[in-house]
């Protein structure tokens, strides 16, 4: 396995990773809301039995897991998912443009919070691992590269 492959699986995991934290969310209730940031009043409202904080974690659950798939494929350990590059674009830029708010978050005080310093940062973080590894295996997860190994076999 070549190390963009490697990146990419390590990509899927955290994002797997983190769609059963927002998973775990939804199971413990409002003191995993506050804890993990999302704020008092999704907290008050998964503590009242409102439906709407479970809705909407469970989406961003279902897109970070479908996110973890597209790694996974890039990484070649499931088939190939449609629009693979185009997709491991998109989930790399998502995850660096949401790590950038590190930046005024440290230029503006009352934007940092503890929660927005961390979060920034991990997220960033799986941004250039979905990034480098997307790079790295560019050219092997073509659609030219594909054709070329379909006939060869």
């Amino acid at each position: 396995m070549q190390d963009g492959q490697k990146l990419l699986a390590i990509a899927g995991w955290l994002s797997a990773g983190a769609a059963l934290l927002h998973i775990g969310c939804i199971i413990g209730g409002g003191d995993w809301y506050r804890f993990f940031g999302a704020g008092e009043e999704m907290a008050k409202a998964a503590e009242a039995g409102l439906w709407q904080p479970a809705i909407v974690t469970a989406a961003i659950a279902l897109i970070l897991f479908i996110w973890a798939a597209y790694g996974f494929s890039g990484a070649g350990r499931i088939g190939r998912m449609p629009l693979l590059r185009t997709a491991l674009v998109a989930i790399a830029s998502i995850y660096l443009l949401r790590g950038l708010f590190i930046i005024p978050i440290l230029i503006w005080p009352q934007l940092r919070s503890p929660f927005n310093i961390w979060s920034s940062l991990i997220v960033l973080g799986y941004g250039l691992v979905y990034a480098v590894g997307t790079w790295r295996v560019w050219p092997s997860i073509s659609t030219n590269a594909r054709k070329s190994k379909e006939l060869v076999t």
